[in-house]
């Protein structure tokens, strides 16, 4: 892929990155998570869903003449309701915020004065918002932050059978890796792969947060019901969230 229209901070060099930031471009960080994601997914799942979805939303930008740059993603984050099944790497917030303040910190000294902190792990999505708030005053940049199903918002309920969002290793998180890496599925454990579609007790309201272990909700693992997933779904979730994303972060506006 020719300089121009790579959208990958690691495949550009110096020289071209510095051109990029002399443009004005947003650089995009996908933050994730490394967790147990059911009897039939790998732990990856988080990060190769933001990641697609960050690189999705970056090449309708470039393609529209909105420079952009996408890092490498921030693996692992707030996963400490997952810990009980194994499988899970998690960092605490003071950690967690630590790192994504140096990357945001380097975009900066790199001369960029955009960020995007895009994220792919429900338990980020409070702290994610905090550290992009903290960096955006320290810095002295404009820092927006946001969950990619939360920014999608009603785009994927036509799509999905049996939710309306992003659950946890559900038929939307299924079908995508179906589309973005389907060697992560274990096809053979797929009916075993569904729980509750709800992580609140009830009476909890959606406004109320309080983690819990995932252990003591779905002994499965799973959030939703993965059996109705496709690779068709993924490829559909991930075409409706970066045409929706890309639009929000074109928006001037967002950046003034």
């Amino acid at each position: 892929m020719a300089a121009e229209t790579e959208i990958e901070w690691m495949k550009l060099t110096f020289a071209e990155l510095n051109a990029r930031a002399a443009a004005d471009a947003l650089v995009i960080v996908p933050v994730a998570s490394l967790e147990q994601h059911g009897p039939h997914l790998a732990t990856g799942v988080d990060i190769v869903c933001a990641t697609g979805v960050a690189h999705r939303v970056a090449h309708r930008m470039m393609a529209e003449g909105r420079p952009v740059v996408v890092t490498p993603c921030v693996w692992t984050g707030l996963a400490e309701h997952h810990v009980p099944f194994g499988g899970t790497v998690t960092l605490d917030f003071e950690a967690f915020s630590a790192v994504l303040r140096g990357v945001v910190r380097s975009a900066v000294r790199a001369g960029f004065k955009r960020v995007m902190l895009l994220n792919g792990h429900g338990g980020n999505a409070e702290a994610v918002a905090v550290v992009g708030g903290e960096c955006q005053a320290e810095f002295g940049i404009a820092v927006a932050a946001g969950t990619y199903w939360h920014l999608a918002g009603d785009a994927f309920a036509p799509i999905l059978e049996r939710q309306s969002t992003v659950l946890h290793a559900c038929e939307a998180e299924t079908s995508m890796m179906m589309a973005l890496m389907p060697e992560a599925l274990r096809a053979d454990r797929l009916a075993d792969a569904h729980g509750p579609h709800s992580t609140r007790p009830e009476g909890q309201p959606a406004a109320m947060i309080r983690r819990r272990s995932f252990k003591e909700i779905t002994p499965s693992g799973v959030v939703g019901d993965a059996r109705a997933a496709s690779a068709a779904k993924g490829e559909a979730l991930l075409a409706a969230a970066s045409e929706r994303i890309a639009e929000e972060l074109a928006n001037t506006r967002l950046w003034g």
